[in-house]
């Protein structure tokens, strides 16, 4: 009887025991878990980022349209190389020779117009100083009015023939850029291929005995074929593209930090030096390209590589900043989460400054030191067993999954009462 009233005993202990400690795991696991930070004085720096690639502004390619058999290379591969310089010979084909013949013939041409046109300048003056000289011994050293026929007529002739040598000056001017343009063509077509700049060659792969073929278009009109290219030794640039909402914010002088795809552990400082206010539209979205150039030269930094963009817009010191997760701005009004010594929270109206990725500016309404909500974490429901009760093992899991998720960060995880 005695043992029987005993084990009584303890099993209403037991009871009562497990239904205050369920009630005090129920209680806590439908508390929020509060994650925190402090309201620090310091630095903040406000960015924005835009992607693009380096450009080929300080790159010109070495072309030609003539075909043949490379028989001699005065270069190699990175050399430096002066503009109107010889880097190799061919030896023509017939479609070369040709099409050489054709441009020869051309510039030829241009040379006989821009003589003619020279020497019809010299007729040109030659009228028009006799007519001035008549006018002058004439109708003006007669003092004759105006309106008197003589005057009218040498002054008109006068006129006319200056009118003619303006224009001859002007039709020597076309001569020239026609018999540029046929030089320009000539040495395309030449056998002998030549450096359009002054640089360092890059990409030039020819080799003694290589065969250059003729290109054509569709029309079948010649067209030009790349052998090389010339860097010169101009800083480079990066061109990005900034969004509509972020364009606003740049202005030319902008700092900027430069990472590459290529070098990914390195970074490059710039400044902005162009910004196209034009801008573009793609499938309805707007962007508007920016240039940045680099601070410095660097040899390994190649056209077209592809680049990533800090711009820094703006920059304050030892000013209040909190984590951006705990601003929240609704309706051009912003505020924040507190908590006092007690666990107490409150919400509390803020002015707020610039913001960089992580962290925003406080102009007024915190103080330093001050404890701020940056995450609510909501308890986890708890399960139903297949009798309908509640699953004290489905709780116990709840409260270590909030636990388990807010102590994985550097902030502090308080739970609220």
């Amino acid at each position: 009887m005695q043992l029987w009233k005993k084990s009584v005993i303890v099993i209403v202990v037991v009871i009562v025991g497990w239904l205050l400690f369920t009630k005090v795991l129920f209680k806590a696991s439908t508390s929020p878990t509060y994650q925190t930070a402090q309201v620090t004085r310091g630095t903040i720096v406000a960015a924005l980022t835009g992607s693009g690639i380096v450009s080929t502004a300080n790159n010109v390619e070495v072309t030609t349209q003539a075909s043949g058999v490379v028989k001699k290379i005065t270069v190699k591969n990175g050399d430096s190389v002066k503009s109107g310089q010889k880097i190799a010979d061919l030896e023509l084909d017939e479609e070369g020779r040709q099409r050489y013949s054709s441009a020869l013939s051309s510039y030829q041409s241009a040379q006989n117009a821009l003589a003619g046109s020279r020497a019809s300048l010299y007729s040109q003056q030659s009228s028009m100083f006799a007519a001035n000289q008549k006018f002058i011994n004439g109708a003006a050293a007669q003092d004759l009015a105006t309106n008197d026929p003589t005057y009218i007529q040498q002054n008109a002739d006068w006129l006319a023939a200056e009118a003619n040598y303006k224009r001859q000056l002007a039709v020597i001017t076309q001569s020239q850029n026609a018999l540029n343009a046929a030089s320009i063509s000539l040495r395309q077509s030449s056998p002998s291929l030549y450096a359009p700049i002054s640089g360092k060659l890059s990409g030039f792969s020819l080799q003694l005995g290589s065969v250059i073929t003729a290109q054509t278009t569709t029309s079948g009109s010649s067209s030009s074929q790349k052998i090389a290219n010339v860097t010169t030794n101009a800083i480079p640039t990066i061109s990005v593209n900034i969004t509509q909402i972020d364009v606003p914010k740049l202005a030319i002088g902008d700092k900027a930090t430069i990472t590459l795809d290529a070098y990914t552990d390195k970074t490059f400082t710039g400044k902005v030096v162009s910004i196209d206010t034009v801008g573009s539209a793609t499938s309805g979205v707007t962007s508007y390209p920016t240039v940045i150039a680099l601070d410095e030269v660097n040899p390994d930094i190649f056209p077209n590589m592809s680049a990533t963009a800090n711009i820094i817009t703006d920059s304050k010191t030892d000013v209040l900043i909190v984590p951006s997760s705990a601003v929240k701005t609704s309706n051009g009004e912003s505020s924040v989460q507190t908590m006092d010594k007690n666990g107490k929270i409150s919400t509390v109206s803020v002015t707020i400054g610039i913001s960089s990725d992580s962290e925003t500016e406080i102009i007024s309404g915190l103080s330093e030191g001050d404890t701020v909500v940056t995450a609510v974490i909501a308890p986890k429901t708890t399960t139903t067993n297949s009798t309908g009760g509640t699953s004290v093992f489905s709780t116990f899991g709840a409260g270590r999954g909030v636990g388990g998720a807010a102590g994985g960060g550097n902030v502090r995880v308080i739970r609220g009462n």
